[in-house]
């Protein structure tokens, strides 16, 4: 029983390790990645010895389903907790006869961040969002109008 423990705890820390291993491999510089690849690597050979002991292999499927489940479901969660928000502008162009649907739904939505101009039929939104929150609520407005848009992340100089 003590060894299932064992193996449970080792498999658990082995998901975590490797996901995050494939996030710095994918988002990080050359030596962040070797250096998390590396540890991975040399902690997985813990895990080959504990992997090939003689206990049921339906348990150590299990177990290691299981661990997968939470060690990789935890470390997203912290990715997006982690996550700073960006600005975004999201492009609208809206035909004339909706604009002022438009604006009055911006006003009841409370969104205030954004400009607009004339493009003969029609006008082009430009709206700011600084926050997902303010992203989601954009999205949600746009749901109501057939409009064709596109999205823009802001860049760090």
């Amino acid at each position: 029983m003590k060894f299932l423990l064992v193996f449970l705890f080792l498999s658990i820390i082995n998901v975590i390790f490797s996901t995050v291993r494939s996030i710095t491999t994918i988002k990080s510089g050359k030596v962040i990645a070797s250096l998390v690849s590396g540890g991975y690597f040399a902690f997985y050979n813990i895990m080959l010895i504990y992997t090939v002991a003689d206990f049921p292999m339906w348990a150590k499927c299990l177990i290691t389903f299981i661990c997968n489940l939470i060690g990789v479901w935890l470390v997203k969660w912290v990715e997006e907790k982690m996550r700073k928000d960006k600005l975004w502008k999201v492009e609208v162009t809206v035909p004339n006869e909706q604009v002022e649907s438009l604006l009055a739904d911006c006003l009841y939505m409370n969104i205030e961040h954004y400009s607009y101009w004339d493009a003969y039929k029609y006008k082009v939104f430009n709206f700011y969002c600084a926050t997902q929150k303010e992203s989601a609520e954009v999205r949600e407005l746009l749901k109501n109008y057939n409009v064709k848009y596109f999205v823009t992340e802001s860049k760090a100089l």
